[in-house]
């Protein structure tokens, strides 16, 4: 069935005709991006939009638990210690990465398979088509380290209905399976055991375009009654998620809850209160000014944001605690809401002094 085209240990690319399938192959690493697996997948895909001979891009991971869990952040925190430019080149790469498949006419299917998080967002929500199967899982739980939900975080999370995308931001709350779909993640919802044929048969589509290949993902999406009948998770929340989660102010938000004192409202606020309070700030920030970017302007924003957070210790002193030591008992500094200055919040979203070093160009 696959031509081999070119391949490597960490990610693989096969050619079927006029279409080529991308697998993220680190399955013990739940498929983790990392600077390497980044700096083989964008000149590829460079080539393929110049030779304008490529009809279809699929991407999707290998092992049975994950699409893609996230970039390596434990390369990039590590990073600090040595003296090398990965905190500057790896989201760098990634964003370029993030940019071009937004900005790609090549039909781009994301077969989100199981857990989806952070980085793997970054390669499948700002492409055409996403499918959601009944394992994935999908979270932004970067607040959790003390970074943001970047890969453009800010563009599309805004972009959700009734507010739950600033709901997600924050609490890093998880949607699983069709919930995925329901929430407007996922274009399209198939069962996992029908996978490898829907991959087969848009690998079969002829004079592929963005039409026919959604008229393929529409037929399987049609089909799959798995889940259809449960309720979406969010449902009975979404008219207070709406009113709570609507300010970008993550004050305001933390009272209406208290206002409210419900159990679910209880629940967040304990969510709240464990994740950084400078995370917290500057990512309301970031989702407001995204709400009103492009695409582009909102990277250039986000590796602004990211790159200041380097030069703290909520990033590092979160990696630490759920990553490495798996405590999950980060002392953040500063350790309140009311301690993050409003100063301290816009000072992450300044331009450098020197210009802004990253460039991002359609592919």
């Amino acid at each position: 069935m696959f031509s081999p085209h070119t391949s490597g240990e960490d990610v693989l690319f096969d050619q079927v005709g006029d279409k080529f399938v991308l697998t993220l192959n680190r399955p013990k690493a739940l498929n983790a991006l990392d600077l390497s697996m980044i700096k083989k997948i964008n000149p590829l895909l460079k080539k393929w939009h110049e030779e304008k001979n490529v009809k279809m891009i699929i991407i999707k991971g290998s092992g049975e638990k994950a699409f893609c869990a996230g970039g390596d952040i434990r390369a990039v925190s590590g990073a600090k210690s040595v003296q090398n430019n990965i905190q500057q080149d790896f989201f760098k790469e990634e964003y370029k990465l993030n940019y071009g498949i937004g900005t790609s006419k090549i039909p781009w299917v994301a077969l989100i398979d199981g857990i989806t998080m952070g980085g793997g967002v970054g390669v499948s929500v700002h492409g055409h088509f996403r499918v959601a199967t009944e394992r994935t899982l999908f979270a932004m739980p970067e607040t959790a380290i003390g970074l943001i939900p970047d890969v453009g975080g800010g563009y599309f999370l805004p972009r959700l209905p009734n507010h739950i995308g600033t709901f997600l931001a924050l609490t890093g709350f998880r949607l699983k399976g069709r919930n995925v779909f329901t929430a407007g993640i996922a274009t399209h919802f198939v069962e996992h055991a029908k996978i490898k044929d829907l991959e087969r048969d848009l690998l079969n589509v002829k004079d592929a375009n963005l039409l026919n290949t959604k008229e393929v993902l529409n037929y399987y999406h049609d089909r799959c009654s798995i889940e259809k009948d449960k309720p979406y998770i969010l449902a009975e929340h979404l008219g207070l998620i709406k009113h709570a989660f609507s300010d970008y102010d993550i004050s305001g938000i933390v009272q209406k809850l208290k206002n409210d004192s419900s159990d679910w409202c209880n629940t967040q606020l304990q969510t709240l209160n464990k994740m950084s309070p400078t995370s917290l700030k500057v990512t309301c920030e970031q989702l407001r000014h995204g709400s009103t970017k492009d695409l582009r302007d909102v990277l250039v924003m986000e590796y602004r944001i990211v790159q200041r957070i380097m030069q703290g210790s909520d990033f590092y002193e979160g990696v630490r605690s759920v990553i490495i030591d798996k405590d999950m008992k980060p002392v953040w500094n500063p350790k309140t809401l009311d301690e993050v200055s409003d100063e301290f919040v816009q000072s992450h979203f300044e331009p450098f002094k020197d210009g802004d070093d990253i460039h991002l160009e359609p592919f």
